[in-house]
């Protein structure tokens, strides 16, 4: 990669990493829907723009329906479980469960796609379940955190996997910036309705609308357009490490920000997430001896 890939890379691991303190710091003040609700609005008027210019707002409507539970898997639902999470978990702890995502990619497209699991995709498997095990362990020691936002975040990158799938299935050929705009458009008409019934009492204070506003317009629009330009500049493949960088920066800048601090036991449990989800994604491949014949 070149070296302005490089930079785009940890650019975009950086933004995606500082979402999850965004949402430590938010989700509070303005609660779970309405969060979201503002993420999506101003994600699309970020992305529509974009779009208008390129002239391909039309094929939003060829694709509605796809396009729809797309927005729904990837991004209203997800979005709201993480933001419940966020409220029990440090940012740190949602980041590395994040990393999941292809690992429940692989199983979805396994049991519905009919995709072949190699044997170190398994073992993959088996060592990032392993690592959830042991955070699932920690965090229930300390007694103050139940099992249940520790689910809710991996349902949510159940959701990012089935997703996926989708549009491997229903979507191949449609330009990525027409899905995620579409997207963010549709979960914000789902997400109204529940946003508007859960308002804020009081009007919520100037830092969490900072904080808001930068997952918006940072950690949604501006980090999708950077994903999308590495995509189109070095591929998918090389684009999808950013998944190993977002942990390392989402912990860094909770220890920074928000004081946090994360167990041994935590950070071991994230590299055994990490390490499974490179055997999941095939980045690890076991290296075959060749022989030449005599």
């Amino acid at each position: 990669m070149a070296i302005k890939d490089i930079i785009s890379l940890l650019v975009l691991a950086g933004i995606w990493g500082g979402s999850f303190i965004f949402m430590r710091v938010a989700a509070p003040e303005f609660g779970i829907y309405v969060l979201v609700a503002i993420r999506t609005l101003l994600a699309t008027a970020v992305l529509l723009p974009l779009l208008m210019l390129r002239g391909s707002v039309k094929e939003i409507k060829h694709h509605w329906l796809a396009i729809a539970l797309v927005g729904m898997a990837n991004t209203a639902i997800p979005f709201v479980l993480f933001n419940y999470s966020s409220l029990h978990l440090e940012a740190g702890v949602n980041a590395i469960l994040n990393a999941t995502a292809p690992m429940f990619g692989a199983i979805v497209a396994w049991l519905w796609l009919d995709d072949r699991l190699s044997k170190s995709a398994v073992a993959g498997l088996f060592v990032g379940f392993l690592g959830v095990t042991v955070i699932s362990q920690q965090k229930l020691g300390e007694g103050a955190v139940s099992f249940l936002p520790i689910l809710t975040a991996l349902l949510a990158t159940t959701g990012y996997g089935i997703a996926a799938c989708m549009m491997k299935k229903w979507l191949q050929g449609v330009k990525p910036l027409v899905v995620a705009t579409g997207s963010q458009a549709m979960a914000s008409v789902m997400l109204a309705p529940f946003a508007l019934a859960t308002l804020p009492d009081t009007m919520p204070s100037a830092n969490a609308w900072v904080n808001a506003v930068a997952l918006a317009v940072g950690g949604t629009g501006i980090a999708y357009i950077l994903y999308f330009k590495l995509i189109a500049d070095i591929g998918p493949a090389k684009a999808i490490t950013v998944a190993y960088l977002v942990p390392l920066f989402g912990i860094i800048w909770g220890v920074l920000f928000l004081q946090e601090h994360l167990s041994i036991q935590t950070i071991v449990g994230g590299l055994m997430i990490l390490f499974g989800v490179a055997l999941t994604t095939g980045v690890l491949k076991r290296k075959r001896l060749k022989v030449k014949p005599a």
